[in-house]
């Protein structure tokens, strides 16, 4: 038997994901026509023999209630869990801490992903290569561009043995190309490699304390000095690739982070185009007697699109949203409620929950190049060229141009917004 862990982290942690995440947990925001963890549970349904996915997070109990159960519905022979932290554990605190719950039916091999990714799951592969070479766990990592690898945990990988022989935590200096996915598979035995790094880790403290009460103490602030904080990357991965306990595995699919509000749109293409490849059900079709439709699209069933209108490539369309007469939407999404009166143009955008957009108006971000992820929308509060962003129930008024800004909800917009953060 197998199981998986998701590591859905809390509110605190989506603040470069406002203004959307002001209205739903990052985790449950729809990318490709459904939620990101979902595609993230869709890929761990198909892994042979895989009997469980617990989701692990400091949101309230409540939160993630009806989508698991939707889940439940969608994949009836796992079954699903949400698992509290009392406090911010670290990304490896809330998996430790609840280890009798995930050893409970002794499972052989346990997965574990981060929510705010966006890739193609090699799970499978993943899997095999994990019990061909019998290592304590197995990483899997992605090739990117040597500039911007110091954005990353960076692993330095035999190829012949695809042994992890280092890892560093966004090093100062190059260090190597492979960087972390954030997905992983452990050995059970993970559990007493991790209690022997605690008892490391409460010697040193008592050490540290003894030391700061002979001589004053001393506080910087790091968040690492709190004993009960247990840190994936830098205190457990580490410790594993000095001891030559870590394999690393090559993804060679997509693969990019969700971290900012704008990093939603090319995942949202990604996964389309995916599903595209895939011939699946969920995209929508050209037809005679509708819309115009380019590329991979995703329109809800309730949305209501008028046939003069031009959707696509790379579009979301949620639930009652209504698209008027010679609408233009590209390289977007769409959320519930919204309404875009006729000739309205919408590119490279996310329009949020309850929007209105006028006739003739025009909502438009700059496209995203590169594979990176947009970790930065604003500096200097300016903000920079990327994805235009309407938070939740903002209206633009007729012929009204709102380009590359953020808006936070509930805002009437009644002139044009260039480069704009607006409160």
């Amino acid at each position: 038997m197998n199981k998986a862990v998701i590591l859905v982290g809390g509110p605190s942690r989506a603040t470069r994901f406002r203004p959307l995440s002001m209205h739903l947990p990052q985790p449950l925001f729809p990318v490709g026509g459904q939620p990101i963890i979902w595609h993230q549970i869709k890929a761990l349904s198909a892994v042979k023999d895989l009997k469980e996915i617990i989701l692990i997070g400091f949101f309230e109990d409540f939160i993630f209630q009806p989508f698991l159960s939707k889940c439940q519905d969608e994949f009836p022979s796992i079954t699903f869990k949400y698992l509290r932290e009392y406090s911010q554990l670290g990304t490896a605190g809330g998996f430790f801490h609840f280890r009798d719950q995930i050893l409970r039916g002794s499972p052989k091999n346990i997965f574990m992903l981060y929510t705010d990714i966006c890739c193609s799951f090699p799970l499978d592969e993943l899997l095999a290569q994990h019990e061909r070479h019998g290592r304590l766990g197995t990483i899997m990592v992605t090739k990117v561009d040597r500039a911007s690898a110091h954005l990353y945990g960076c692993v330095v990988v035999d190829h012949e043995t695809k042994l992890a022989e280092h890892y560093v935590e966004k090093p100062e200096t190059y260090v190597s190309d492979m960087a972390s996915t954030g997905v992983f598979v452990f050995d059970q035995e993970i559990f007493h490699f991790m209690a022997r790094v605690m008892e490391k880790r409460a010697s040193e403290f008592e050490h540290e304390r003894v030391q700061e009460n002979a001589y004053g103490r001393y506080d910087d602030g790091d968040d690492s000095q709190d004993i009960n904080r247990l840190r994936l990357e830098q205190d457990i991965l580490r410790a594993m690739a000095g001891d030559k306990k870590l394999s690393a595995f090559l993804c060679t699919g997509f693969w990019r982070q969700i971290k900012s509000a704008a990093s939603a749109v090319p995942a949202n293409a990604l996964y389309l185009q995916q599903a595209h490849e895939n011939s699946d059900s969920i995209l929508a079709k050209s037809s005679s007697e509708g819309a115009e439709i380019k590329g991979a699209v995703y329109i809800h069933p309730s949305a209501q699109v008028h046939p003069t209108a031009h959707i696509g490539p790379n579009v979301s369309i949620h639930a009652r949203v209504v698209i008027g007469p010679g609408v233009r939407i590209n390289d977007s999404i769409i959320l519930d409620n919204v309404h875009i009166k006729d000739n309205a143009a919408v590119l490279h955008a996310i329009v949020g929950w309850d929007c209105r957009i006028g006739k003739w108006g025009r909502v438009e971000g700059s496209k995203v190049i590169g594979p990176n992820d947009i970790d930065e929308v604003t500096q200097a509060g300016v903000k920079l060229n990327s994805i235009c962003i309407l938070g939740e129930d903002v209206h633009v008024k007729d012929e009204v141009f709102i380009r590359n800004s953020i808006v936070l909800p509930h805002k009437e917009l009644a002139g044009n917004k260039h480069n704009e953060v607006i409160m």
